[in-house]
């Protein structure tokens, strides 16, 4: 019955009206949440609680209002504080759009934006990330987080990431690292192995330190910049940066 509703909303509204209209009925629900223990970085609101998430239902992992995880919320802060992604003139490709990204991002002025995915509906287009339909040197930025551990080829996802971003251009390339040298077993194949192995039923690898390596075969100038290792503790929690039993996450900013 939900889903009819929603598929006759759409129908009859344009695509800026019915996600308003989604966005405003999460923020009256988020208002049973309200609270000071939590801030979300990307909406701004203020929470005495965030949601669980993920497989293992982390606890405080999802703002209520805006759905944004710990990584979203860490790379929103170092987009505004280490980048120029909201004041400069900048064509952006941004793969596997989160909800809380791209809600904002279509609406901000300096951008030419672009989200896209395979599979997901809410992208703007369709495109397959080995296979990435734009010319040589398109983009200012690309955004594509925890996409390349579902991707059998990464290798060539990674180099038309590069084909596509402009000299001197810069991209955000998060995956999530959890050993020392990248796991990889083609034979692994189906959902129950997967998720045995890689720990989602939908990954094809773990990643390790060596992924700097892959990013740098493909062309790529990497900086692993330890941003959020140098912010305040009490920074870290109040935004709720980390997720629990998980290590802190680098940034992988690249460079073409």
């Amino acid at each position: 019955m939900v889903q009819k509703l929603k598929y006759l909303m759409k129908s009859y509204l344009s695509e800026e009206h019915f996600e308003k209209i989604v966005y405003a009925r999460r923020f009256i629900l988020s208002l049973q949440y309200t609270g000071l223990r939590f801030k979300c970085s990307i909406c701004g609101g203020h929470f005495r609680v965030f949601l669980p998430a993920g497989l293992a239902h982390r606890s405080h992992a999802s703002c209520p209002r805006c759905g944004s995880l710990e990584r979203h919320r860490l790379i929103w802060m170092y987009l505004q504080e280490r980048t120029d992604f909201f004041s400069s003139k900048l064509s952006v490709l941004h793969f596997a759009p989160e909800y809380c990204f791209q809600r904002v991002f279509k609406s901000l002025s300096n951008l030419d934006y672009i989200s896209a995915d395979l599979y997901d509906p809410s992208a703007m287009i369709k495109i397959d990330i080995t296979d990435i339909k734009f010319q040589n040197n398109t983009f200012d930025c690309i955004l594509c987080s925890h996409v390349l551990e579902h991707i059998l080829d990464d290798n060539k996802a990674i180099r038309e990431l590069y084909r596509v971003l402009k000299p001197n251009g810069w991209a955000i390339l998060q995956v999530p690292i959890l050993r020392e040298k990248t796991f990889e077993d083609p034979n692994i194949q189906t959902p129950e192995e997967r998720l045995k192995y890689f720990g989602q039923e939908d990954h094809v690898r773990i990643y390790g330190l060596d992924y700097k390596d892959r990013l740098e075969n493909a062309g790529f100038k990497v900086m692993v910049d330890p941003y959020l290792m140098e912010l305040d503790e009490d920074i870290v929690q109040l935004y709720k940066l980390v997720p629990e039993n998980e290590p802190k996450e680098n940034i992988y900013y690249c460079i073409k």
